[in-house]
């Protein structure tokens, strides 16, 4: 149903949280009221609502009354102050054949909408039921702790970038504070004051960067080499989400794939993944049963062409398929691309059917299980890491790490513009320290931050390595210094410098970084405020305006054990916040 769909898919779905049901449906309600339709929702019995939304799923096959809904939406959207009034026309727009398309595929049911609308006893409102992925019978092999490598041992260097969210619109001198969910664009007005101006590299606000200063990434990046090989995990477009079209989408991947190219040069492989930006509407990944002009044709295909400098056919045909991967890296060595898309809440498809869409799950089991037999190690790369996804999803994929821990040697994420990590740990006493899922940071200044790139030390390749993560830097670009030239103030500096903000085993006095340093990492976090609060100005690129205490503090705690979604809402509730913590812990994230 539509407004069932409307009450549990945040509008725009890139970097803000589901409002909370309760408080939605009630301003729903009375939005519904207010366009007119003269109803008194208090006075709905079930099987009244029950016929009244069989005929709105009847009318929804009519264009016309396609039009009618689109135009309720986007109504909705301007008086619940949701965004301007121009952002919601398009949103709406952008958003409608796709939306219908979606939800007149869907599974839900009358019963469902009046589940919500009249209560628990006119229905059931389970769109996301549990579903579980088939293990093989083969015995899990006994663990082996892992030991540091002997003094010498090669190492392996790798370039991480994601979330680069380039703004072909960027505006050098525009307003970084706006009305629209993007500033520092053409269309963003003059600053009232100078000192909110867009600067000429990144601006600290809700802005997003210039071709230049991906350009100058690349370029530093390349001096910064060699490089074994590349992880890139997604997220090219702007954030300006209800204005993109997919020529612009596809542009934009094509230019910033052949930078990259440039730049890094022919010999290093770069193993890419797919951000939730890189379609138009946003988040909007259909599973492959979806054909025709619905379906993602459009973005795998120029995705294959474009990657195929760096992917061989056997990567480009799932790729197609499904938007997901394998390569062998090196001999004993692989890597495996999920599309975490077919996991994110806000994908709209998935209330079509959520149960491990495109077989992705099903899928990795396979490839683990053939590297197992084989004695590789296998790394993940993705770009929404897997304690945010929905529940099912997130289950699935924890319970998989936890049969394959001994073949599954690092997980690397982007997503949510911070330098963060997760926990994994064993099932049955959920206090052994198994994986680490890193979560690094954003290229973009979005929101509030400086552009940066990190720079991952793998167990290098030699026989019995371990091949997992012993250290990572981050660099970023100082924007304070970087659009002020000292030399010649009111200029900005024509070639800034990225500078190493921190390397993690200094920053926290570890010696490696196995799953059972960081499990110690989070027992002097909680016992040293000092260590911490290090780490929440290094979460932020080394620009925060505030420290992080009390309930923030135990909110990304929760967030930082929690590889796993229910685990989130299960450290909320042991510390007595019954859910507002999970809540809270996804307010910043894109």
């Amino acid at each position: 149903m539509i407004w069932t769909l409307l009450l549990n898919s945040p509008l725009f779905g890139s970097c803000h949280p589901t409002q909370n049901r309760a408080r939605t449906t009630t301003a729903l309600k009375e939005q519904f009221n207010s366009f007119g339709f003269g109803f008194n929702w208090r006075n709905l019995t079930c099987p009244v609502c029950k016929a009244l939304f069989t005929i709105l799923d009847i009318a929804l096959l009519s264009h016309v009354n396609e039009e009618r809904v689109a135009h309720a939406v986007s109504e909705a959207c301007i008086r619940l102050h949701l965004a301007d009034e121009q952002v919601c026309r398009n949103i709406t727009e952008l958003f409608r054949d796709d939306f219908i398309s979606a939800l007149q595929r869907s599974l839900l049911w009358p019963t469902e909408a009046c589940a919500v609308l009249v209560g628990p006893s006119c229905g059931t409102f389970d769109i996301y039921a549990p579903w579980n992925i088939t293990l093989p019978k083969v015995p899990k092999p006994p663990v082996t702790p892992p030991s540091p490598p002997k003094p010498g041992s090669p190492q392996s260097r790798v370039l991480f970038l994601t979330d680069i969210h380039w703004d072909k619109e960027y505006t050098n001198g525009s307003a970084a504070d706006c009305k629209q969910p993007l500033c520092c664009r053409q269309d963003s007005g003059v600053p009232k004051w100078r000192r909110r101006e867009a600067g000429y590299w990144g601006t600290y606000s809700k802005c997003d960067l210039p071709l230049r200063t991906v350009e100058n990434l690349l370029e530093n990046a390349a001096k910064a080499g060699p490089w074994d090989w590349v992880y890139w995990t997604g997220d090219i477009p702007a954030h300006n989400v209800w204005s993109q079209t997919r020529n612009q989408q596809l542009t934009e991947l094509t230019v910033i794939s052949r930078l990259i190219h440039k730049y890094l040069g022919g010999n290093v492989t770069v193993y890419p993944a797919i951000g939730n930006h890189e379609s138009t509407p946003v988040n909007s990944f259909p599973p492959p049963f979806v054909h025709g002009n619905r379906s993602s044709a459009w973005l795998y295909d120029k995705m294959a062409k474009e990657w195929s400098l760096w992917l061989p056919e056997q990567a480009l045909k799932t790729l197609r398929y499904g938007g997901f991967y394998t390569v062998e890296i090196q001999p004993g060595l692989r890597v495996v691309s999920l599309n975490m898309n077919f996991c994110a809440r806000e994908n709209f498809w998935l209330m079509v059917n959520s149960t491990d869409p495109a077989n992705q799950l099903q899928w990795l089991v396979h490839v683990l299980q053939a590297s197992e037999d084989r004695g590789e190690k296998v790394h993940i790369i993705g770009h929404i890491p897997p304690g945010l996804c929905l529940g099912s999803w997130s289950w699935n994929y924890y319970h998989i790490i936890n049969r394959y821990e001994s073949t599954v040697t690092g997980q690397f994420f982007g997503h949510t513009h911070m330098d963060e990590f997760q926990m994994f740990y064993d099932e049955e006493t959920r206090t052994r320290p198994l994986g680490v899922a890193f979560i690094a940071p954003s290229v973009t200044t979005y929101v509030n931050l400086n552009p940066g790139y990190r720079i991952y030390y793998v167990d290098g390749n030699y026989k019995n390595s371990t091949r997992l993560v012993l250290d990572h830097e981050t660099y970023i670009l100082n924007l304070t210094e970087a659009n002020h030239n000292l030399e010649s103030p009111g200029n900005p500096e024509q070639n800034p410098k990225w500078s190493l903000l921190y390397r993690a085993t200094e920053a926290y006095g570890l010696s490696s970084l196995f799953p059972s340093d960081y499990d110690k990492l989070l027992g002097i976090f909680i016992s040293d405020d000092r260590t911490f609060q290090k780490f929440w100005y290094l979460r932020h690129k080394g620009h925060v305006s505030e420290s992080c205490r009390e309930a923030c503090k135990t909110t990304m705690l929760c967030f930082l054990r929690s590889g796993r979604y229910d685990e989130l809402d299960l450290c909320d509730h042991l510390n007595g916040f019954v859910g507002n913590l999970a809540q809270a812990a996804r307010k910043t994230l894109c």
